[in-house]
C-alpha cells in the first residue's frame, strides 16, 4: 500500500474518532466502539487498520483513541459546571476508574487538573 493511501486511512480513522467521541458525549451513540467495530465502519479489516496506523504513526490505534477521549475530558473538566463524576459518566466511565485513567495519561487527577483553572 502506498504511503499516501496509508496516511489517508490514518486520517479517516482519526476523523472518525473525533466524530464518534462527540456522538458519545452528545448521547447520539451509547457506548464507545471497539477497534474492530471502528474498522468495520471504515470498511476495512481490524488487522489492516491496526497495522496501517502502527506503521504510519508508531502507535497502536488505541493510543489515539485514549488520547482523544482524554482531550475531550480535559475540555469538559475545564467547564466548572460539569462535575467530575458527570464527566466520567458522559464518557461512559465509572467515576473511580475515570480518575485512574485520567491520571495515567495526564499525571494529574481530574480534581488536580481542574484546580489549574
Amino acid at each position: 500500500m502506498s504511503t499516501s493511501i496509508s496516511k489517508l486511512l490514518v486520517n479517516r480513522y482519526l476523523d472518525f474518532l473525533d466524530e464518534h467521541i462527540q456522538n458519545v458525549v452528545n448521547h447520539v451513540e451509547e457506548d464507545f466502539l471497539e477497534i474492530n467495530q471502528i474498522a468495520d465502519r471504515l470498511y476495512i479489516s481490524h488487522t489492516h487498520l491496526t497495522n496501517t496506523v502502527q506503521k504510519e504513526t508508531g502507535h497502536h490505534p488505541c493510543h489515539f483513541y485514549d488520547l482523544k477521549i482524554i482531550e475531550v475530558a480535559k475540555s469538559l473538566l475545564s467547564d466548572q459546571s460539569n462535575t467530575i463524576a458527570g464527566v466520567a459518566r458522559k464518557l461512559t466511565y465509572d467515576p473511580s476508574n475515570f480518575s485512574k485513567i485520567f491520571k495515567k495519561f495526564t499525571g494529574l487527577t481530574p480534581g488536580q487538573f481542574r484546580s489549574q483553572f
